[in-house]
């Protein structure tokens, strides 16, 4: 360390120790110990030295009259914002502790989320407040120790940092289960001699077959850690003499090639147990950890794991994150794959941008962060972390929003799945789109399992729900414009908008439109305050006679066009205009024409494949532009597919769901397919886009149902 670098943490020890002069902590030693202890411990993680000067610092705003802006003058604005991320909320009232407890949470992973370094001193924290956790009282220890098991234990798990939590995971058991804890510590140390006897003689003979390969390594047995030994004796119902693998042999070389030629001597030394191999050094833990790990049936028919790394992954295993924190003076520089594995970082911030309260977010990053992991892979290859108990469809929202939105199927191993599959780890998940789904279904809220992929769905019926209101308000607006005679494009100016909005105390244009689509207020009401100045001015030069049912007004001579089976065509009159059958357009839809040899325009809807759109010559000349009427009284055919879980009464619910919104039924198919799955085949007779809309709602809303789609013949 720099001779600078140790003058700047004698200037951070000698402040924090001014600041804590007088305090001591429960077990009547000097406060200042805490801090330099913290310190130490970040010293071992070989920190860089702004991290090891906040942990000296970190408790001087909480616990001393020392205030942030002194901090920030003397240390500057970085070392300022990782103490503030470790300092509690005290001086905001909050209804309970457990919700003031769930808001320091909150801050510290938000701080979290902008600098790594946040976490890995509040860890160093919590472990030192572990191992002096005898001076609290009963309740105390108990409360702290569950609080390190369910939060800050799982955290050290995903930074990878096993040194960490192994020793916080055997402090926390021994204050929240001491009778086990001292039985299983106590059976250990019976089987102590003849558990050093057995390591001697397995290491006795790997060394001897790495001497004759000419590989270096180091060699040694380790003692499962007494949490470990716990879990897996109520996980799978065991005794402790039916635990076999209290040890591991760890094997440390040089490089990847000695890895594998080692992994190579052991399965000639001894017989693997089938399924009991993971190569995590193709394929790393989401928290960096690479290794060998195979169980091998060992000297006296014993279960023996072996663990076989380099040193590099030796020091990841220890310190996980920590060992990849690179720093220069006032710069971070991971690597691009770090960045990779810490993508997770930034998904906390977008959670906590979601959740509705401090208790929903904990809540989420329980569910997501903390929970199990499983690993699937995408048709490319590409791993993906999810939530244990995910399906496809918390696959698909990791993917990207807009792929979740447009799901309609999904794949598992080349076989079709239906959306509440429960992923297994190794798993490859296709997920099927459609551009034409109507987005998620009610039911997908339930399905979902991870809380990323039902903040996205929820998310999307409020975005979608108000983008539907804000068009269906501005449209009945221009119709009721357009009743009165009165021409749109004038009337709807950002300004006279805005001015209606105000009159009408709503923040801004798209509330008001929004109001008008959910009948919150009518469009009636939005013209008379638009025309109230014009209707003012015509009674006073007595222009024109009000009436209560205002006249169109209309130029003298000015001829509605006639009407073409609701679509006109650009420019030229009296064309036969037909629908398309392959798209089935309704109005609402983008649309365009194509002149037909003998049959006039063919109407289609603009993504329809049949246009021949990019192509030259005479054919691209055969394409033109048409347009909907203003109104139609006409129906059009619609063809709907829908997917759902195979059950009794499905059918008969979604028609009733369809009649219940006045809607004719022309035809209908519905048939059983694979993995209890029900494909229904429906053809409805619509009045336009927003109608449409409306049916493939109420399907939605039935129990069940996976998705809607249009389909094109």
């Amino acid at each position: 360390m720099k001779e600078q670098d140790l003058i700047r943490i004698q200037e951070a020890y000698d402040f924090a120790e001014q600041a804590h002069h007088g305090q001591v902590r429960k077990s009547g030693e000097p406060y200042i110990l805490h801090p330099v202890t913290v310190a130490d411990i970040l010293v071992d993680m070989q920190m860089d030295v702004l991290s090891i000067i906040t942990a000296l610092l970190h408790d001087v705003v909480e616990d001393t009259t020392v205030d942030l802006q002194t901090v920030r003058a003397k240390f500057g604005e970085t070392c300022a914002m990782l103490v503030d991320g470790l300092t509690k909320l005290e001086k905001i009232r909050f209804q309970s502790k457990e919700e003031q407890q769930n808001e320091n949470y909150r801050k510290m992973f938000v701080a979290m989320a902008q600098d790594i370094r946040v976490i890995l001193i509040k860890l160093a924290d919590r472990l030192h407040n572990m191992r002096t956790l005898k001076y609290q009282s009963e309740e105390a220890q108990r409360r702290i120790a569950y609080e390190t098991l369910e939060i800050f234990c799982p955290i050290a798990h995903r930074l990878g940092i096993s040194a960490i939590k192994w020793e916080m995971e055997d402090i926390a058991l021994r204050y929240l289960n001491p009778q086990q804890y001292y039985r299983i510590a106590n059976l250990m140390k019976k089987k102590r001699a003849e558990r050093e006897q057995f390591i001697e003689d397995v290491i006795s003979r790997i060394t001897e077959k790495l001497d004759e390969m000419g590989i270096e390594g180091d060699i040694s047995g380790r003692p499962k850690h007494l949490y470990s030994i716990y879990k897996k004796m109520t996980s799978r119902n065991k005794q402790f003499n039916e635990i076999y693998d209290l040890m591991a042999i760890r094997i440390i070389v040089d490089n990847i090639k000695d890895c594998y030629a080692t992994l190579g001597i052991i399965h000639t030394l001894w017989k693997p147990m089938p399924g009991r191999f993971k190569d995590y050094i193709a394929m790393p833990k989401a928290n960096m950890y690479q290794s060998l790990h195979t169980t091998v049936i060992g000297p006296n028919g014993e279960p023996t794991e072996v663990q076989i790394r380099t040193w590099e992954m030796h020091r990841t295993s220890e310190y996980g994150i920590a060992a990849h924190w690179a720093y220069k003076e006032g710069s971070i520089v991971p690597g691009g794959s770090f960045e990779d594995k810490m993508t997770w970082f930034r998904e906390i911030l977008e959670l906590q941008h979601e959740a509705r309260d401090a208790s929903e977010f904990m809540e989420s990053l329980k569910m997501d962060f903390f929970a199990d992991l499983l690993f699937v892979f995408t048709p490319s290859g590409e791993v993906i972390e999810l939530p244990a108990g995910s399906v496809p469809l918390d696959f698909a929202y990791r993917i990207h929003t807009e792929v979740g939105n447009r799901t309609i199927g999904a794949k598992v191993n080349g076989r079709i799945v239906p959306l509440d599959h429960k992923l297994k780890t190794g798993d490859i998940v296709e997920i099927l789109t459609s551009k034409h789904s109507y987005g998620p279904s009610q039911d997908w809220v339930k399905i979902a399992q991870s809380s990323h992929a039902r903040s996205k769905i929820r998310q999307w019926f409020k975005k979608e729900k108000r983008e539907e209101n804000v068009a269906k308000g501005r449209d009945l607006l221009e119709r009721e414009l357009k009743r009165l005679g009165l021409d749109p494009s004038a009337w709807l100016s950002e300004d006279k908008l805005q001015e209606a909005a105000g009159k009408f105390a709503f923040n801004d244009i798209e509330d008001m439109m929004s109001a008008i689509g959910f009948g919150g207020i009518t469009a009636a009401q939005i013209c008379t305050k638009l025309t109230e100045k014009m209707r003012k001015e015509a009674e006073e030069a007595n222009l024109i006679e009000l009436t209560s049912e205002p006249k169109e007004l209309k130029s003298p001579g000015t001829k509605k066009p006639r009407p073409n089976h609701g679509v006109t065509v650009k420019g030229i009159d009296n064309l036969l205009v037909r629908y398309a059958r392959c798209c089935n357009p309704v109005p609402g839809d983008a649309i365009v024409g194509y002149i037909t040899r003998g049959r006039g325009v063919s109407v289609h809807r603009m993504d329809c494949q049949n246009i021949p759109f990019g192509m030259d010559g005479e054919e691209a000349e055969r394409v033109i532009e048409v347009e909907w009427e203003d109104s139609t009284d006409a129906n059009y055919s619609v063809d709907i597919e829908i997917t759902g879980h195979d059950r009794r009464g499905l059918l008969n619910e979604v028609l009733q769901a369809v009649s219940e919104s006045k809607t004719n039924i022309s035809a209908v198919t519905g048939r059983s397919v694979k993995n209890k799955m029900s494909l229904i085949h429906i053809t409805v007779l619509i009045r336009n886009i927003d109608h449409l809309s409306s049916v493939v709602e109420r399907i939605k809303r039935v129990q069940d149902i996976y998705s809607v789609q249009r389909t094109m013949q």
